[in-house]
Protein backbone atom coordinates (compact mmCIF):
# COMPACT_ATOMS: atom_id res chain seq x y z
CA UNK A 1 0.00 0.00 0.00
CA UNK A 2 2.85 2.40 0.73
CA UNK A 3 4.35 1.75 -2.71
CA UNK A 4 0.99 2.46 -4.34
CA UNK A 5 0.62 5.59 -2.19
CA UNK A 6 3.95 6.86 -3.52
CA UNK A 7 2.97 6.48 -7.18
CA UNK A 8 2.43 9.63 -9.21
CA UNK A 9 -1.24 10.55 -9.68
CA UNK A 10 -3.10 8.23 -12.07
CA UNK A 11 -0.15 5.85 -12.46
CA UNK A 12 -0.36 2.12 -11.84
CA UNK A 13 2.11 -0.60 -10.97
CA UNK A 14 1.73 -4.14 -12.30
CA UNK A 15 1.20 -7.01 -9.87
CA UNK A 16 4.35 -8.76 -11.09
CA UNK A 17 6.41 -5.64 -10.35
CA UNK A 18 4.92 -5.23 -6.86
CA UNK A 19 5.56 -8.92 -6.18
CA UNK A 20 9.12 -8.67 -7.47
CA UNK A 21 9.80 -5.56 -5.37
CA UNK A 22 8.66 -7.34 -2.20
CA UNK A 23 10.12 -10.74 -3.08
CA UNK A 24 6.80 -12.58 -2.84
CA UNK A 25 5.04 -14.83 -5.37
CA UNK A 26 2.79 -12.94 -7.79
CA UNK A 27 -0.14 -15.28 -7.05
CA UNK A 28 0.15 -14.64 -3.31
CA UNK A 29 0.15 -10.88 -3.78
CA UNK A 30 -2.66 -11.03 -6.34
CA UNK A 31 -4.98 -12.63 -3.77
CA UNK A 32 -4.32 -9.79 -1.33
CA UNK A 33 -4.73 -7.16 -4.05
CA UNK A 34 -8.07 -8.70 -5.08
CA UNK A 35 -9.27 -8.52 -1.48
CA UNK A 36 -8.08 -4.91 -1.23
CA UNK A 37 -9.88 -4.16 -4.49
CA UNK A 38 -13.11 -5.78 -3.25
CA UNK A 39 -12.89 -3.54 -0.18
CA UNK A 40 -12.51 -0.44 -2.38
CA UNK A 41 -8.96 0.30 -1.21
CA UNK A 42 -7.14 -0.27 -4.49
CA UNK A 43 -8.18 0.06 -8.11
CA UNK A 44 -6.96 -2.62 -10.48
CA UNK A 45 -7.11 -2.82 -14.24
CA UNK A 46 -5.95 -5.35 -16.80
CA UNK A 47 -4.26 -4.96 -20.14
CA UNK A 48 -1.06 -3.39 -21.36
CA UNK A 49 -1.44 -0.38 -19.09
CA UNK A 50 -2.95 -2.45 -16.28
CA UNK A 51 -1.87 -2.57 -12.70
CA UNK A 52 -2.88 -1.21 -9.33
CA UNK A 53 -3.18 2.18 -7.71
CA UNK A 54 -4.88 3.36 -4.53
CA UNK A 55 -8.63 3.81 -4.92
CA UNK A 56 -8.70 6.71 -2.48
CA UNK A 57 -6.21 9.06 -0.84
CA UNK A 58 -3.61 7.49 1.44
CA UNK A 59 -4.78 9.62 4.38
CA UNK A 60 -8.25 8.03 4.05
CA UNK A 61 -7.02 4.41 4.27
CA UNK A 62 -6.19 3.06 7.71
CA UNK A 63 -4.18 0.01 8.62
CA UNK A 64 -7.41 -1.41 10.06
CA UNK A 65 -9.03 -1.03 6.62
CA UNK A 66 -6.19 -3.06 5.10
CA UNK A 67 -6.16 -5.74 7.82
CA UNK A 68 -9.94 -6.10 7.71
CA UNK A 69 -9.93 -6.36 3.91
CA UNK A 70 -7.38 -9.18 3.97
CA UNK A 71 -8.02 -10.96 7.27
CA UNK A 72 -11.68 -10.17 7.86
CA UNK A 73 -13.18 -8.51 10.91
CA UNK A 74 -12.81 -11.43 13.30
CA UNK A 75 -10.95 -11.08 16.55
CA UNK A 76 -7.32 -12.15 16.68
CA UNK A 77 -8.23 -14.22 19.74
CA UNK A 78 -10.61 -17.17 19.71
CA UNK A 79 -11.75 -18.40 23.11
CA UNK A 80 -12.35 -22.14 23.16
CA UNK A 81 -13.70 -22.17 26.73
CA UNK A 82 -11.19 -24.69 28.02
CA UNK A 83 -12.49 -24.04 31.54
CA UNK A 84 -15.36 -26.33 30.68
CA UNK A 85 -12.92 -29.20 30.10
CA UNK A 86 -12.09 -29.40 33.78
CA UNK A 87 -12.33 -32.87 35.35
CA UNK A 88 -14.07 -31.20 38.32
CA UNK A 89 -17.49 -31.26 36.66
CA UNK A 90 -18.22 -27.57 37.11
CA UNK A 91 -21.77 -26.78 35.96
CA UNK A 92 -22.08 -24.69 32.78
CA UNK A 93 -24.04 -22.10 34.76
CA UNK A 94 -20.74 -21.17 36.46
CA UNK A 95 -19.42 -19.83 33.13
CA UNK A 96 -21.70 -16.83 32.66
CA UNK A 97 -18.83 -14.39 32.08
CA UNK A 98 -15.86 -14.86 29.79
CA UNK A 99 -12.81 -16.06 31.70
CA UNK A 100 -10.14 -13.65 32.86
CA UNK A 101 -7.77 -14.67 30.06
CA UNK A 102 -10.44 -14.01 27.43
CA UNK A 103 -11.19 -10.59 28.87
CA UNK A 104 -7.52 -9.61 28.74
CA UNK A 105 -7.11 -10.95 25.21
CA UNK A 106 -10.25 -9.21 23.91
CA UNK A 107 -9.10 -5.96 25.52
CA UNK A 108 -5.67 -6.36 23.88
CA UNK A 109 -7.33 -7.07 20.53
CA UNK A 110 -9.34 -3.85 20.79
CA UNK A 111 -6.19 -1.87 21.71
CA UNK A 112 -4.42 -3.33 18.65
CA UNK A 113 -7.38 -2.40 16.45
CA UNK A 114 -7.39 1.13 17.85
CA UNK A 115 -3.73 1.61 16.84
CA UNK A 116 -4.52 0.26 13.37
CA UNK A 117 -7.60 2.52 13.18
CA UNK A 118 -5.51 5.61 14.09
CA UNK A 119 -2.71 4.93 11.59
CA UNK A 120 -3.14 5.73 7.91
CA UNK A 121 -1.17 4.66 4.89
CA UNK A 122 -0.03 8.28 4.59
CA UNK A 123 1.40 8.01 8.13
CA UNK A 124 3.40 5.00 6.96
CA UNK A 125 4.65 6.85 3.88
CA UNK A 126 5.81 9.76 6.05
CA UNK A 127 7.62 7.38 8.43
CA UNK A 128 9.37 5.67 5.53
CA UNK A 129 10.39 9.02 4.06
CA UNK A 130 11.80 10.22 7.39
CA UNK A 131 13.57 7.00 8.40
CA UNK A 132 14.88 5.40 5.22
CA UNK A 133 18.10 6.94 3.85
CA UNK A 134 17.54 9.18 0.81
CA UNK A 135 19.84 7.08 -1.40
CA UNK A 136 17.62 4.02 -0.85
CA UNK A 137 14.43 6.02 -1.39
CA UNK A 138 15.87 7.44 -4.60
CA UNK A 139 16.87 4.01 -5.87
CA UNK A 140 13.41 2.64 -5.05
CA UNK A 141 11.71 5.61 -6.79
CA UNK A 142 13.81 5.07 -9.91
CA UNK A 143 13.03 1.35 -9.97
CA UNK A 144 9.30 2.03 -9.64
CA UNK A 145 9.26 4.90 -12.15
CA UNK A 146 10.74 2.56 -14.79
CA UNK A 147 7.75 0.26 -14.31
CA UNK A 148 4.71 2.45 -13.67
CA UNK A 149 1.70 2.37 -15.98
CA UNK A 150 -0.55 5.24 -17.01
Amino acid sequence: MSILAALPKDKRLATRDLAHFHGVPKEYLLKALQQLSNAGLVDGSIGKSGGYKLAKPADKITFLDVVTAIEGNKSTFNCTEIRQNSPCKIPKSAFKKPCQVSRVMYKADEAWREVLRETTILDLVKQVESEVPEEILSENRSWIEERIKS
